[in-house]
Order: structure tokens, then sequence, then C-alpha cells
């Protein structure tokens, strides 16, 4: 498939998912478009970075990173809470797929690999949590400098 086509698809089913799960969590209609902007920005971060083998937790860091800002930026744009369009956005980072193996995994008494595959869950999750709290940092920080700025004049 060519890689313009695949990024229309994976652009494409990134914003469709995060619009749906933004829809069965309530999030209100005019917030819509632009949680499934941060859903379809963070997965495509996600995408590229995996695509260009930098490693699954470095991808999932940025991407969320990427989520939180956009975040940041739509919601200061629509007046709105954060959570509104970070929640959503999270959608298609969450490691479901490997959840569900360490789960089977451990069932069908396969300890090792259950192991192995709940460490690398928890460990995205942290990558996930970590690229969030960076991007809190970075708003915090940007505020304060525009604070500053402003005082000074």
């Amino acid at each position: 498939m060519p890689y313009g086509l695949q990024l229309l698809v994976q652009v494409s089913f990134s914003y469709l998912s995060t619009v749906a799960f933004a829809i069965i969590i309530n999030v209100p209609r005019r917030a819509l478009n632009l949680a499934g902007w941060s859903g379809a920005i963070g997965w495509l971060v996600y995408w590229l970075l995996m695509g260009l083998h930098s490693g699954r937790m470095l991808a999932n860091l940025l991407g969320a990173l990427a989520i939180g800002v956009c975040g940041m930026l739509f919601a200061r744009r629509k007046k709105m809470p954060v959570i509104i369009f970070n929640i959503p956005g999270l959608v298609p980072l969450v490691p479901g797929a490997t959840a569900y193996q360490a789960v089977r995994a451990l069932v069908l008494g396969d300890m090792e690999v259950a192991l192995q595959l709940t460490l690398r869950v928890a460990m995205v999750a942290g990558a996930i949590a970590v690229g969030f709290m960076l991007a809190q940092l970075l708003a915090e920080t940007t505020y304060r400098m525009q604070a500053t700025k402003a005082v000074k004049k």
C-alpha cells in the first residue's frame, strides 16, 4: 500500500475511533471535532515514530505529549476543560490488545509470557502518563513566562 494511503487510513481511523469514544463518554458536541483531532495527532506521532523504529515507549511518550499539548491548545480555544480533549485522545494509544494477551497468557498458565506482557502494558501506561505530565509542565512553564512578560510591560 502506498505510504500516502497508509497515512490517510491511519489518520482517518484514529480520528473516527476517538470521536466514537468521545460520543460514548458524552463529550459536548462542540468539542467532538477537536477531540478527534487530538487523538489523530497523537496516533500520527506514535505511528510515525514506530515507523522510524524509535521504540514503543518513546513513541507512546511523544504521542501522549502531542495529545496533551493539543488538549491544552484546544481547551483554551474552546474555553473548556482540558480533560475533554485528553481522555478521548488517549484511546488510540491504550495498549488494549497487549493487555488482553497478558490476561490470556495468565489464564492459559504461561506465566513468563504473561509477566512480560504485563510489564509491557505497565511501561506503556507509564510512558503515556509521563507524556501527559510533560505536556502539563510545558503548559505551566509557558503560562509563567507569559505572565512574567506581562508584568514587565
